[in-house]
């Protein structure tokens, strides 16, 4: 996700506000404190009371869809499956996993342990109403309120349309009862698309209704939102597939062009790169490899910089390098990219540097694959 703030990191992960979020958490605080506690409470409150209780709201349940994610994480780093980060955006927040389970029991524990925080925050909340509604009426109104969407949010990602929790909920039985991966994600998906055109249905129903034409309008987005949601994760998992069975020695480039470390970069462009159109050069000095230059790395450099920059000073010193070996799974070698934030990485057999992965063209390739299977 991009255009993202990092805030730190909440147990080891990296912890990001993308910055949709303070349009949903402003809509939220404005709904409260101008609606929703002026009815409950028949405006009995100050304006400073309303505004600050409304805000305290907005965070604390963002604190909750932190909770919601940080179970899946938990779960995930237990079953081996490393978290890149956890992002709260304007839907709420989702958890960067950047592997898949490799075992249906692992998936459903992943899948069931974000509501099952979300029931028990709901739980929480509402034995603090039950304490407080006696003796202190702020504090009963938002636990109140904080227990309802918690047990809405349980409820909601319950709902077993892909790539929802409850989706994914599904599939880890399906998949467990037909031991077919793919198969269950088929079957998921069409649920998940089902789920969608329920939503879209009765989005259309409702806006023909109009005390209920607001709610239409939320059913039509959150259900297109949905299909397109279980379309993509769809053809992600075909995507992943299709690369089982290659190793990183079968999706490499091989053979990079070889250049001096005192070449300038704007030499390399007009000797080296025309003719060669190459994505990347391994850097040498004699016979020994100095470094990776990526084209990637080379359009980072300001043009006019280019007849004072030498390739040895824009490379990747080989010892920094990221390396595979060439009979590493060219899945695994894709997770760990993502997992890395990397776009290439080396492949490195006999002591010495023989081909370049790119995660763009590792991509192309898993696409022509799936092509030729369909």
């Amino acid at each position: 996700m991009g255009r993202s703030i990092q805030l730190g990191k909440l147990f080891g992960i990296p912890f990001k506000l993308h910055y949709s979020w303070f349009l949903i958490f402003i809509f939220i605080t404005v709904i409260l404190s101008y609606a929703y506690y002026p009815e409950v409470t028949n405006g009995s409150w100050s304006t400073a009371a309303y505004w600050g209780l409304g805000v305290l709201t907005s965070l604390l349940f963002f604190a909750s869809v932190v909770v919601h994610e940080l179970s899946h994480s938990a779960v995930a780093i237990r079953g081996g499956m490393p978290v890149k980060s956890i992002t709260l955006f304007f839907f709420g927040g989702v958890a960067q996993i950047t592997k898949e389970a490799t075992k249906p029991t692992t998936e459903l524990k992943m899948a069931i342990a974000g509501p099952l925080a979300s029931i028990a925050l709901a739980g929480l909340y509402y034995g603090i109403f039950w304490i407080s509604s006696g003796f202190n009426e702020y504090l009963a109104v938002l636990c109140w309120w904080l227990a309802l969407i918690n047990g809405m949010l349980a409820v909601f990602n319950m709902i077993p349309g892909f790539p929802l929790d409850g989706g994914r909920v599904f599939r880890s039985i399906v998949w467990l009862v037909t031991g077919n991966y793919m198969r269950a994600t088929r079957i998921a998906t069409m649920a998940g698309r089902g789920v969608a055109y329920l939503f879209i249905l009765g989005g259309i129903v409702l806006l023909f209704l109009p005390e209920w034409r607001f709610n239409g309008l939320w059913f039509l987005f959150l259900g297109f939102l949905l299909y397109s949601a279980a379309t993509t994760s769809y053809r992600q998992a075909v995507l992943l597939d299709a690369l089982r069975g290659f190793t990183a020695q079968d999706v490499m480039t091989r053979d990079p062009p070889l250049v001096p470390r005192n070449l300038t970069i704007r030499e390399l462009i007009q000797r080296r790169f025309l003719p060669t159109s190459s994505q990347f050069f391994l850097v040498v000095e004699g016979e020994s490899v100095g470094g990776l230059l990526t084209l990637r790395r080379i359009k980072g450099i300001p043009r006019d910089e280019w007849d004072i920059t030498t390739v040895g000073q824009a490379m990747t010193p080989v010892e920094k390098l990221k390396v595979v070996r060439p009979s590493d799974d060219a899945l695994e070698v894709l997770q760990r990219m993502d997992e890395e934030s990397l776009n290439e990485i080396a492949v490195a057999g006999g002591g010495r540097v023989i081909g370049v992965v790119v995660r763009e063209s590792l991509i192309r390739f898993a696409q022509s694959l799936q092509g030729l299977r369909r």
